[in-house]
């Protein structure tokens, strides 16, 4: 008589457990990427802060910004063959390791290079979170549980990239100087996620090793195999202009409000980008049970509004609209991301469900990262309101272009 122990030999993934044990392990999975993503936004508020006191640019901030951008990239190239390889946890403990460095140098970041490599470091980490952690949520949830795992792994990395943000604004508003007791708290939250990770039951994927002995040693770019490819492709099209508009409301929308709105307070910078993160969330619980092709129609549809709301708040100078942009921003990425893990998660088998997670990451942050920078440099030469409206352009222009692509082609799923 064969166990409930047993192993999946399609996917390489656990078999079925009792119920209780699988939805608690899945949640326990989605907490590592939440404390990490909290991490990632913390410092949002601080910026306007920082610039001050050390004196850089809007150019400047935008690089250190993509500091992050490329620490990310850099690790998804490997994150992805390697958990997929060796297993999720090899790859998660020293992820989380890196992020606990990371957010020591932010406590004592007293120059550019610092804060710098602290967005470096962070970028390590959510490159591995993204990848392997993700991964390992659905893994966590079961063969049963594969969408609500995909929703639990999208919603844990939106509501942490909101509740950073709103702890570092609150921080900033009732203490004259944050910075220590922000990542003091953040450090406490990311040893508890490394704790939790040393005790998850996740395993490697035998068949995979197996099959890449041939190959061991030799280094390629991420890649799966080509009746998946399709899939990746759909995704990375529709999550990159959400996730871009979301980059620039969090290296430059504290800006705008600084300089182009009068709005200084760090906790209105703070909320601005919780609420961008927690529309994320709230609008992935309410179309979970739509499908793929509708999701992305949606997101796409927030995307575009977000960008028409922006150049109303930047040309009106009316703060509130920046604000209702943010939300629309944070629901665009919030459904792309949801529709992008989706096909990943049902359609991709756990053997190369990381390496699938870096492609796509890797799609939408290569314009997260280059788009918001460019814009950066924009504003330091031609003003703020410019270079909003040209970025908003671009943005609508890709937004519009993508769900041409995928609309026609996306069977309903």
């Amino acid at each position: 008589m064969t166990t409930t122990a047993n192993t999946d030999r399609a996917t390489g993934e656990p078999g079925a457990t009792p119920q209780q044990p699988k939805r608690r392990q899945m949640i326990s999975g989605a907490f590592l990427v939440t404390a990490v993503f909290a991490l990632s936004n913390s410092p949002t508020p601080l910026y306007v802060r920082w610039q001050a006191q050390l004196g850089f640019s809007a150019g400047t901030l935008t690089l250190i910004f993509a500091a992050y951008i490329a620490g990310l990239l850099l690790t998804l190239l490997i994150a992805g063959q390697l958990a997929d390889r060796l297993g999720r946890k090899p790859v998660l403990i020293p992820g989380l390791v890196l992020a606990i460095v990371a957010c020591l140098l932010f406590a004592i970041a007293d120059s550019v290079l610092l804060l710098g490599l602290a967005r470096f470091l962070t970028g390590i980490a959510v490159g591995v979170i993204v990848s392997a952690g993700m991964a390992a949520v659905v893994d966590l949830g079961g063969p049963a549980r594969k969408r609500q795992a995909s929703l639990a792994a999208s919603v844990a990395m939106v509501l942490g990239a909101g509740l950073g943000p709103l702890l570092a604004g609150t921080f900033a508003q009732i203490s004259p100087d944050p910075v220590l007791p922000l990542f003091t708290t953040e450090l406490i939250i990311l040893a508890s996620a490394l704790v939790v990770a040393g005790t998850l039951p996740l395993k490697g994927h035998r068949e995979r090793a197996a099959l890449e002995d041939a190959t061991k040693g030799v280094w390629r770019l991420p890649q799966v195999p080509h009746q998946y490819q399709m899939h990746l492709l759909y995704g990375m099209v529709m999550f990159a202009p959400g996730i871009t508009a979301t980059s620039f409301v969090l290296s430059l929308g504290p800006s705008l409000l600084a300089k182009l709105l009068n709005v200084s307070s760090p906790l209105i910078a703070g909320s601005m980008a919780c609420i961008m993160f927690l529309t994320a969330t709230g609008v992935q619980l309410a179309v979970s049970r739509l499908c793929v092709r509708t999701i992305f129609l949606l997101g796409s549809t927030a995307t575009i509004a977000a960008m028409i709301t922006l150049v109303i708040a930047v040309n009106a100078s009316q703060a509130a609209f920046l604000v209702i942009s943010a939300a629309l921003a944070g629901a665009g990425q919030g459904l792309g991301q949801l529709g992008g893990l989706t096909l990943i998660g049902t359609q991709v088998p756990g053997t190369y469900r990381a390496e699938a997670n870096s492609i796509l990451n890797i799609g939408g942050y290569i314009s997260a990262g280059l788009i918001p920078v460019a814009t950066g440099f924009l504003i330091d030469g031609a003003g703020l309101g410019t270079g909003a409206t040209a970025f908003a352009t671009i943005l609508t222009a890709a937004s519009i272009a993508a769900l041409a692509f995928v609309h026609r082609r996306l069977q309903r799923t």
